[in-house]
């Protein structure tokens, strides 16, 4: 549906250089009238603007504020720009669309010179403020006039949003692969024959437990919770976990770790001798295994008692890594970071270096319960943080999504970066000129119903690398990485993510995007 929609209003929407000769110089037989505004939702406040705009002139130019340049919240826009213009095209009222790449519509009126520039009524109120005043200078240089709409009706896309997002994931993921030139099939296609693949993880594995216990009662005089031991189930997880997501997916692995001299390693080594994944060791008597065990009673979680060492590792181990990681041949090395003695600014640079030339870069680094920082890995083709990590490795809290990605890509001078907003999907940075048009990709998650998001992160990290690596495609290792979150979501546990678990979510969003 979009498709066709996108075939038939496409072509009102103009770069501003198109427009300006469409529109040519002033004076002109037909008179033109622009109105400006970001459209996130439009609705009868913006219709009406427009109707009245267009009784004033021929020619109606709908000008909207591109994604990068909106501050009116975190999360904002809601609809991205491709999205909005489109919405604008459809409207018979509207003559053309330009996505301006400016914060104001300063400069689009000193290159388009409109007849009349329209502004809401609200702009009237209290005197003109300064940035209406700068565009009424600008008309007036020219011999434009500024044009204000009645207000006797107001409304708020803001508000709007806040009170019921709406529901439209699937028009902006249809937008996104229109533009891409990507169909379904190609999202099939990319997650085929990923066993020509080799890929070198490199981090710190954890073993992580669940003691289940019962709820039995507690002590009158201390705090004190009684619970009766159950059972305790252990599970392979940090680095580790993320190699077999990458071997589930068919790729060849080569995981490159440190366990300590004990029981565990033993579980951990066994387990990756079961999923395929070839493990390089290095064994560490001097610390254990780092364990994770979590105390639970009726699904609640009472408490977590850890069982780690976070001293740096030795510069023998840090050694022996670097040469692991110099002399296995791989398509691909991830450094999985967890901060649990592995990764530091101490051992960061030699691990690096070691890196073989060619080979694609991937980093991600935790902050759950440590100080990672994941602009510690500059120059990597592919970081994957998320909102929590970017905004502790800048120490920024305050920033909309598109500036906080594009401050991060820029500090990491990576080439990729794929930023996770959880249950609000994702948001891809692709170049360093963010003010142009096309520097970010935006998905909405794909999760059904939330089960358990442990996991997610590194299902999206091992299928984002592998399809990055398959077609070269950003779009599509973002769509398929976030598609590959949404099933590790949607079950218990962290169980690692197939293809076949993909191909349904992948034929289920087909579906729903086409209304069958």
């Amino acid at each position: 549906m979009l498709s066709s929609l996108t075939e038939k209003y496409q072509h009102k929407v103009k770069k501003v250089e198109e427009l300006k000769q469409l529109l040519g110089p002033r004076p002109r037989a037909k008179k033109v009238i622009m109105c400006h505004g970001v459209f996130d939702v439009v609705h009868p406040g913006h219709l009406r603007h427009l109707l009245y705009a267009k009784s004033k002139a021929d020619i109606l130019v709908a000008s909207l504020t591109a994604d990068m340049h909106i501050s009116k919240g975190q999360n904002r826009p809601h609809v991205p720009q491709d999205l909005r213009a489109l919405n604008l095209a459809a409207f018979e009222v509207v003559d053309y669309v330009v996505i301006d790449r400016n914060a104001t519509p300063v400069e689009n009126l000193r290159e388009l010179h409109p007849d009349f520039f329209a502004k809401g009524y609200e702009y009237t109120s209290g005197g003109l403020p300064p940035k209406t005043q700068e565009e009424l200078e600008i008309l007036q240089s020219y011999g434009g006039e500024m044009i204000f709409t009645p207000g006797d009706i107001v409304y708020s896309s803001t508000r709007l949003i806040n009170l019921a997002p709406p529901a439209i994931q699937h028009e902006k993921l249809l937008s996104l692969m229109d533009s891409e030139g990507i169909g379904f099939d190609t999202l099939r296609a990319a997650i085929e024959n990923l066993d020509r693949f080799t890929v070198h993880i490199v981090g710190d594995t954890i073993v992580d437990s669940y003691t289940q216990t019962a709820m039995i009662g507690g002590q009158t005089k201390t705090p004190t919770m009684s619970v009766l031991y159950e059972r305790k189930d252990d599970y392979i997880g940090g680095a580790a976990v993320v190699a077999e997501h990458v071997r589930a997916a068919g790729a060849n692995v080569v995981l490159s770790t440190v366990l300590g001299d004990d029981a565990l390693r033993d579980f951990v080594l066994a387990g990756l001798e079961r999923s395929g994944v070839k493990c390089h060791a290095i064994i560490d008597s001097t610390r254990p295994t780092t364990n994770k065990n979590a105390i639970v009673a009726g699904g609640y979680r009472l408490l977590k008692i850890d069982t780690l060492d976070n001293r740096s590792i030795s510069d023998d181990i840090a050694g022996r890594l670097a040469k692991d990681i110099s002399s296995t041949k791989a398509d691909a090395v991830v450094f999985s970071d967890f901060r649990h003695g592995m990764f530091n600014r101490r051992t960061i640079p030699g691990l690096v270096a070691a890196i073989p030339e060619n080979v694609f870069k991937v980093a991600d680094s935790q902050v759950a319960s440590r100080w990672g920082n994941i602009v510690d890995f500059k120059g990597f083709d592919l970081i994957t943080p998320n909102e929590r990590e970017a905004r502790f490795a800048l120490g920024d809290q305050d920033s909309g999504i598109r500036p906080l990605a594009s401050t991060l890509y820029d500090a990491a001078k990576c080439k990729t970066l794929i930023l996770k907003l959880g249950e609000r999907g994702v948001l891809t940075c692709l170049n360093s000129d963010h003010e142009s048009l096309d520097s970010f990709l935006v998905v909405d998650s794909f999760v059904d119903r939330v089960v358990d998001a442990v996991g997610a992160g590194d299902a999206l990290l091992a299928y984002a690398t592998l399809t990055k690596l398959s077609t070269g495609s950003d779009a599509i290792a973002t769509i398929i990485g976030s598609m590959a979150a949404a099933c590790e979501c949607e079950v218990d546990a962290n169980i690692p993510v197939t293809p076949a678990d993909l191909r349904r979510k992948i034929d289920m969003v087909e579906k729903r995007v086409k209304y069958e």
